[in-house]
Parts: C-alpha cells; sequence; structure tokens
C-alpha cells in the first residue's frame, strides 16, 4: 500500500498488493493521474477495499463444482476434439465431482487426490488411474493460470504401466487373414489390406480419399482423419501430414477397389458397422473364426510396425511412415519383434552340440 508523486507527469500514483488469504496469490492494483495527495491517499484506501471485496468473491464462489464447467469451456475454446472433452468430462464428473463437488478448489489437498486415486480408484486399471491423474492436474492448472490458486495440489505419483501390447498378427497369421477375407469377398476385406500394408490409423484410413494416392510415384498422401464423433478433419492425429509407401501388393487391391468404386472420392468402401465405430468388434469376430489372436483393430498398426521391423527395416524409416514421434512407442514395437536383442547370441560358442567323438580309453594296467 502507498502512493507517491511521479515527477515525469506531475501527479501522484495510488498502489495497493495484498496476498489472497487463501491462495496466497499476490494480486495489486494501481491508479495513476491523481491530482493531488489528498485524493492519492483516499484513493489507495478504495484500491484496498476493492482487492479485499474481490478476495471474498473469488473464496465464496470458486468451488470444484462451478471450476470444472469452466475448464471444460476453456478445452473448446483452444480448439481440443469434443471426443477429448468428453473423455475429459465423463472420468471427472463421475470420480471428483461427488466428492469435491461442495468444497473450494484451495481446500482440496494433495492427500485427497492421492486417497482418489489410490484408495477409490484402486481396482482401476493403471492406465486408468494414470488419465485421471492427467485429468486431475489439468483441471487444477486451469485454476492456477487463472489466479485462482497459488499451486497445483496434483502429486507426481508413479502410476507403472507395463510398455506392454496386448497382441499382434505375425506375418503369417497376416497372410491367413488377408487371404481368407479376399476368398470369401469379406467387405472389410480392403479395409484390412490397406491397414496391414501401410500402417494408417482408423481415421486416417476411413478418410482417405483418391486425390491422396499416387499410383505413379506409389505413395500415399495421410493428412485427414475421421472419426464417429467429430467427422471428418484436415488433421491427422500428430498434427503431421506424412507420405506412406504403396506395396506392391497393395497397388492391385487399389486398382481393384478404383474400378468398384469409380464414382466415390473415397478409396475405401463406406461399411455401416464402420461409421459407428464396430471396426474392433468385426475384426475379432473373423478372428476368432479363423483361429488367430483376437487383435484390435488399431492392433494392425502394430502388427505392420513388428512385421516391417522383424524383416529389418530401419526403425527411423517405420517412425516416419507411421506417423510416430514418440520413441518410446517404437520401442515397444521393437521389443515385440525381438530387434533390440537380435544377434546377442551370436558370439556365445561354448561347445559342440553336434559332434560326438569318440572317447580314447587308456588302459593304465597295460602301460
Amino acid at each position: 500500500m502507498g502512493y507517491k508523486f511521479d515527477e515525469n507527469t506531475k501527479s501522484w500514483i495510488a498502489f495497493c498488493s495484498k496476498r489472497h488469504p487463501r491462495t496466497r496469490v499476490p494480486y495489486s492494483l494501481r491508479r495513476k493521474g491523481i491530482k493531488t495527495e489528498a485524493e492519492a491517499k483516499r484513493i489507495e484506501k478504495q484500491l484496498l477495499w476493492q482487492l479485499m471485496e474481490s478476495f471474498a468473491t473469488k473464496a465464496e464462489g470458486m468451488k470444484f463444482k462451478s471450476l470444472l464447467p469452466k475448464f471444460y469451456e476453456n478445452m473448446r475454446t483452444r480448439g481440443l476434439s469434443e471426443t477429448t472433452i468428453e473423455t475429459y468430462q465423463l472420468c471427472l464428473d463421475a470420480h471428483s465431482l461427488p466428492i469435491w463437488g461442495e468444497k473450494r478448489i484451495d481446500s482440496i489437498t494433495t492427500q485427497e487426490i492421492v486417497d482418489l486415486i489410490k484408495v477409490k480408484l484402486a481396482h482401476r486399471s493403471p492406465s486408468h488411474q494414470k488419465s485421471m491423474l492427467k485429468f486431475i492436474r489439468a483441471a487444477f492448472q486451469f485454476a492456477v493460470e487463472n489466479n485462482w490458486l497459488a499451486r497445483n495440489p496434483t502429486p507426481r505419483l508413479q502410476i507403472r504401466i507395463g510398455n506392454k501390447i496386448k497382441a499382434v498378427l505375425t506375418k503369417e497369421q497376416a497372410r491367413i487373414l488377408l487371404e481368407k477375407a479376399k476368398e470369401y469377398e469379406h467387405e472389410w476385406y480392403p479395409v484390412w489390406a490397406v491397414a496391414l500394408y501401410t500402417g494408417m490409423r482408423n481415421g486416417e484410413l476411413h478418410a482417405l480419399t483418391w486425390d491422396k494416392v499416387s499410383f505413379e510415384n506409389r505413395t500415399i498422401l495421410v493428412s485427414s482423419s475421421w472419426d464417429k464423433k467429430n467427422g471428418f478433419k484436415d488433421l491427422t492425429k500428430s498434427g503431421e501430414d506424412r507420405i506412406v509407401e504403396i506395396a506392391e501388393n497393395l497397388v492391385y487391391v487399389l486398382k481393384e477397389l478404383k474400378l468398384k468404386n469409380s464414382d466415390s472420392p473415397f478409396v475405401l468402401p463406406r461399411i455401416d458397422s464402420w461409421d459407428v465405430g464396430r471396426q474392433a468388434e468385426i475384426l475379432r469376430a473373423y478372428l476368432y473364426a479363423l483361429g488367430l489372436p483376437r487383435i484390435r483393430f488399431h492392433d494392425l498398426r502394430a502388427s505392420w510396425a513388428t512385421i516391417l521391423l522383424g524383416q529389418g527395416v530401419e526403425p527411423v524409416k517405420i517412425m516416419k511412415m507411421g506417423g510416430w514421434k514418440d520413441i518410446k512407442t517404437m520401442m515397444i514395437y521393437i521389443r515385440k519383434a525381438g530387434i533390440d536383442i537380435k544377434g546377442v547370441t551370436d558370439g556365445l560358442v561354448l561347445h559342440n552340440p553336434v559332434a560326438n567323438p569318440v572317447a580314447n580309453v587308456i588302459n593304465l594296467k597295460s602301460t
């Protein structure tokens, strides 16, 4: 608090600084161009009252149930997809709102967050716990950025999630899937073929159009995606376009599709069950009928990566074609394909397991 005379403007300045009584966040108010010292003293007191009133309003109104709608709206303003926002909202509203809804956000402690994750959600998978922790941290960080909290109370918990792919198809299993699907003219055959030959994501496959396919250069430009909630968008998951090489065998599949669907701008057929998100269900049912591992649709992408790695393709090339930015994800596939340990035992020679020489028996008595 205070006031002073500004020689440059030949006027008085009144100012007031104070920390919020609960959040301890500092706030300041300042007024310039005051004509007299008496007026500056009076305005100084007014500024203090303004700060105190704003503190009272913030402390009274910012309950956790009031924070969440503001947080969700901020996510929309930042351009996050409705699918992402819905995921955050479903989890936060289900797990945190019932126990923290009426509490002031500055009264929620780190221990309460730990109890929610480790006790209330103990029966949930580690990945679910980790996601929930991320959602809580983001909501409180939004409050910090708006000066409603001095610090984010969310702890840095170590939640171990095994870097494990549930299952992938081997090269032989992928061959069986495609050959049987083609033999029985399954409507999903071209979708599975393009997925296994390119490593494209589900939404990228659905959005693929003929103008992105170059038979001359044997390339596909991956620059758009689709999901059932938000529809089509000119953006991939990573946010970057990429080029995928078309394998020789896939050229025939694509040309056959072009002949069948010459009037459609889309490369792959429009399938009703695909439009409603049943791609994993359909794939698993068909794999079960063939006696193959019942993988998820997204694991076709992992199968593509591990097959190429097993054939000796450089990981950096697969990362580029697959659109992966994180080397951690690629390391999972490398371990799955056994590339990281290939050749380790090549020099480990301890004995000859094939030869069985006849031992020379020496009769000590005869000598």
